[in-house]
């Protein structure tokens, strides 16, 4: 196998990268995603991206054995990819791989679900490589979830895996997802950009607004967040130990329910703060476990570029994940 590209689509960024034949990350790339202007635009920045990371990495797109694309929305398959939420106008059907292969000159590109590429990305290359089976909680924008048992990739009949949309809380606050109560609502952080937002509108106060005008940021970052519990800001304080509190029970009850042998906690968020409160976060999960030996809880091994290069495995028939959903 040569060298793969992989492209990781998000709420907030695209990153791209190009993989050598060991599957090491050779040059990267990353932008905003263009969220507010459609499909369209954001295939076209990712194209842009993953022609920057070959640039980066010293070599053409042409002599890559294919793309990979991780992106969240629904599979219809042949690369087609339907009801991508946090992006514009990207309800219908939109031909993502043709897209982005046609800009790319013709080159293979295969689409799978984000999650799912970067949980596979994990336990083939990265944190879950021990276990035989493992959940991913991607814990960034939103929540996601990816489930390998016994070394298969399980998709259920499509949407297994949804971890965010678990409630934790009865008529809780209200979901992205138009529900109500769902660990999304709690820990994606899109959701608490927004409480904060609530919250001063009632009169609290916090240096998270302060904080990410004065780092050009239009929204609230991890890094942002990270800058504010630096400044002892009671808001960014509450806020991470309410999202780390749900994140508990849900990953408690998931491991409860499928026994995997660990659960990989990644994302943006994840990344970042895992490794400063994975023992806040295992101690906040105990109460909650039933099983004498639970799962163990490692962070996601790949960093910021988990999405990408599972995406790149796509590609690859000896690593390459079930049929995409």
């Amino acid at each position: 196998m040569g060298k793969t590209g992989g492209i990781d689509l998000g709420g907030t960024k695209i990153q791209a990268a190009v993989m050598d034949e060991n599957h090491t990350a050779i040059g990267s790339a990353r932008c905003p995603t263009p969220a507010s202007e459609g499909p369209e635009a954001t295939a076209a920045a990712m194209a842009k991206m993953l022609r920057d990371a070959a640039s980066a990495a010293g070599v053409e797109v042409s002599e890559l054995d294919g793309v990979g694309i991780g992106t969240p929305g629904e599979m219809e398959g042949d690369g087609v990819v339907a009801n991508v939420v946090n992006i514009v106008d990207w309800k219908d059907p939109f031909p993502l791989a043709a897209t982005v292969g046609e800009a790319l000159g013709g080159v293979e590109v295969k689409v799978g679900n984000d999650v799912d590429v970067a949980t596979w990305g994990e336990f083939k290359l990265g944190a879950g490589q021990p276990f035989d089976s493992v959940l991913g909680v991607f814990w960034g924008t939103g929540v996601g979830g990816g489930i390998v048992l016994n070394g298969e990739l399980w998709g259920g009949r499509g949407s297994a895996g949804e971890i965010g949309h678990m409630v934790v809380e009865i008529d809780g606050r209200k979901c992205g997802c138009g529900r109500r109560g769902c660990l999304e609502a709690y820990a994606g952080r899109r959701s608490m950009e927004a409480h904060a937002k609530h919250l001063v509108e009632k009169g609290h106060k916090t240096k998270l607004f302060e904080i990410a005008e004065k780092k050009g940021k239009d929204h609230v970052t991890s890094g942002v967040i990270a800058s504010a519990l630096k400044k002892h800001d009671r808001m960014a304080a509450n806020l991470l130990e309410e999202a780390l509190q749900m994140l508990a029970v849900t990953m408690a009850s998931a491991g409860n329910l499928l026994d995997v042998d660990a659960i990989v906690l990644g994302g943006g968020m994840g990344t970042r703060f895992g490794p400063v409160y994975l023992e806040e976060l295992k101690t906040l999960m105990r109460p909650h476990e039933f099983a004498v030996e639970p799962p163990q809880v490692v962070v996601a091994g790949l960093g910021d570029l988990g999405g990408a290069v599972g995406a790149s495995l796509l590609i690859d028939a000896t690593t390459a994940t079930p049929a995409a959903r």
